[in-house]
């Protein structure tokens, strides 16, 4: 009986059954016939819901939200091209240091893709980039934010693993600069082959919206787009100063972030109308929310049940007989991870698959600390990752290419970001600086 029950949920879910729904019935079965009460899933929905740090993750979502609908993007880029656009390969810079921003206040790789696309696009063709690797740059630069404070990955990854959300956002920072550095050298590299336009040049958008292209550095362009983003600018410097100043806690720096943007937004730059545009605005931000929040709790429920039963001990036992070196365990890590992030969104593995490594990473003596970034590393890549990688199914949608066409774009920067993942894993003083 317990078998078929179990099958039977396996259907439902391969058949589109909601995630949440699905963790739930696997907590209440397992509970069932371990003769313990089916309430363990409510007291564990409590006892996440008591806690002030799940406040960050509507807060800092909808700031992110406002954003990425405010004209924001638009601010940010024409400052960053007067900053870097000089430089060879300086658009494709840009476009990685722009997108990195926005994906780490918004959470979603796919908000950064839809928002930033339109713009970036015309501005790497202009450039003499080729199609291709405008398409594989920025269904990249979608998902490069994700290791960089505030990221709503690592807040939820902190939650679930109960780990030090403020050092997590430390951890994240070099491992991040490394991986946008790695790519700007290779868009450097390949800036050097593009037809540059060598005269200066206004380019316009999807939206409508004239960038200026420069290929040199003009100061009173650069004093302009600093004055056009400068309340942009003061946001992350305000939230890192507070939270690691020991001015505000994560959960008090999450309202001032949102509180900061709506009056930036609606009253600064008017950009959205705070009766008009705002409300939308929390109801699509919201949804995220709702829905990470529905599978959070209900995946807490069979997470005390895989911990009763011991079942990372009993998987530890079995990977022991052919694992013994933590360094052949961090291959296989990576390896499943990987996988992971290929068939599953962040938010799912993050709350499905933490619990089960943990443990047993723990016991191979991989810093708690290390292993989030490994993880986070990993479950970012899986966005481009073939062949159900999400980021190559919006950019294919948003830019109305063949998801072929994605893949291979795709591919040379996904082997760049491997490459990186090795170098993660490998050397823990890149997470673990601050110890």
């Amino acid at each position: 009986m317990e078998t078929t029950l179990y099958i039977l949920i396996v259907m439902l879910a391969l058949i589109g059954l909601p995630l949440f729904v699905v963790m739930a019935l696997l907590a209440m079965v397992a509970f069932t016939f371990a003769d313990t009460e089916i309430v363990a899933v409510a007291i564990k929905i409590y006892e996440i819901s008591a806690q002030p740090m799940l406040l960050t993750i509507p807060l800092f979502t909808l700031a992110g939200y406002m954003m990425a609908e405010s004209k924001s993007p638009q601010r940010m880029l024409k400052f960053a091209q007067a900053a870097l656009g000089w430089l060879p390969g300086g658009v494709a810079i840009v476009s990685l240091v722009v997108c990195a921003f926005f994906t780490a206040f918004t959470g979603a790789s796919g908000v950064t893709i839809i928002a930033l696309g339109g713009l970036l696009y015309p501005i790497l063709t202009h450039e003499g980039y080729e199609d291709k690797f405008t398409l594989g740059l920025i269904t990249t630069s979608g998902s490069l934010g994700l290791l960089f404070p505030p990221s709503l990955p690592i807040i939820l990854y902190g939650l679930v693993a109960k780990v030090d959300i403020d050092l997590l956002f430390k951890a994240g920072i070099v491992p991040g600069v490394m991986v946008i550095a790695a790519l700007s050298i290779f868009s450097i590299t390949r800036g050097k082959k593009g037809d540059y336009v060598e005269h200066d040049e206004d380019v316009t958008s999807e939206g409508g919206e004239k960038i200026k292209i420069s290929h040199h550095f003009v100061w009173s362009d650069f004093i302009e787009g600093f004055k056009g983003c400068f309340w942009e600018i003061l946001l992350p410097i305000g939230v890192l100063v507070g939270i690691y100043g020991g001015y505000t806690t994560v959960s008090e720096a999450a309202a001032f972030t949102a509180s900061y943007v709506l009056v930036m937004e609606c009253f600064i730059y008017k950009d959205l109308h705070i009766v008009k545009d705002i409300p939308g605005t929390i109801k699509r931000s919201m949804t995220l929310v709702g829905a990470i929040l529905l599978i959070l709790c209900c995946a807490l429920g069979v997470t005390d049940y895989l911990v009763d039963e011991e079942i990372p001990m009993q998987l530890f036992e079995f990977i022991k007989q052919y694992i013994d070196n933590k360094l052949v365990f961090l291959i296989f890590l990576n390896i499943f991870l990987l996988l992971v992030g290929a068939m599953m969104d962040i938010f799912s593995a993050i709350m499905v698959v933490v619990p089960l490594i943990l443990p047993i990473a723990e016991l191979y003596k991989v810093d708690s600390i290390h292993l989030a970034i490994i993880f986070l590393t990993n479950l970012s890549i899986g966005y481009i990752t073939p062949p159900v990688g999400i980021n190559l199914f919006i950019s294919s949608f948003r830019f109305k290419k063949p998801i072929t066409d994605i893949y291979k774009a795709s591919f040379p920067f996904l082997l760049l970001l491997l490459v990186c993942l090795l170098v993660v894993t490998y050397v823990p003083a890149l997470s673990i600086w601050f110890k």
